[in-house]
């Protein structure tokens, strides 16, 4: 029998770097240190955030790691409420999307998710070819709700809500629009 006790031993950053490794993934110097960085970071984090952290590696790298552990469903994006791209650590395996408080900023994964019904219709009626599709839903979490709003609550800045066009179909919301590939 193996024994195990090397991985008690291991740091989050030892696992990472070693499930990229049994993928056949370099794990470069560079890469290591945008690894650490995004261990590092709070609850959600900006590419920005992650080149502070990791000195000397260059933004085409950053954004390059930040892609391959998207693909690898290690982080996931997040679009906050005032329209920032931010990312987080993907606690949630799989297909899931997310609920961002507008008071606080809190981001929570869910799961139950109705949109390929709706992403079927909408490609039978318009005969496009549907890639995927990324849903953030915005509301004021529990705690949010019992202080007075701080600014306004909705979609980010620059969107609306639904709106629903001639053919009944929704279109051009941040809220339930379908657009890039994979799930957030």
């Amino acid at each position: 029998m193996v024994s195990d006790t090397r991985y008690h031993s291991m740091t989050e950053l030892d696992l990472v770097a070693e499930r990229l490794e049994m993928r056949g993934l370099r794990v470069t110097p560079a890469r290591r240190a945008v690894l650490a960085a995004v261990l590092a970071a709070g609850p959600h984090f900006t590419v920005d955030d992650v080149c502070q952290r990791a000195r000397g590696v260059g933004r085409a790298t950053a954004f390059r790691t930040m892609r391959l552990l998207q693909r690898l469903d290690m982080v996931c994006r997040v679009l906050l409420n005032d329209g920032s791209l931010h990312y987080r650590l993907s606690r949630t395996r799989g297909h899931h999307h997310h609920l961002v408080c507008t008071g606080c900023g809190h981001v929570e994964a869910f799961t139950n998710c109705g949109v390929p019904a709706l992403a079927e219709e909408v490609a039978r009626r318009t005969d496009y070819e549907i890639e995927g599709h990324w849903l953030e839903v915005y509301g004021r979490c529990r705690a949010c709700r019992s202080r007075p709003p701080a600014g306004r609550a909705g979609p980010p800045a620059g969107r609306t809500g639904l709106t629903t066009g001639e053919d009944g179909l929704a279109g051009g919301q941040a809220t339930g629009e379908t657009r890039g590939s994979g799930a957030a």
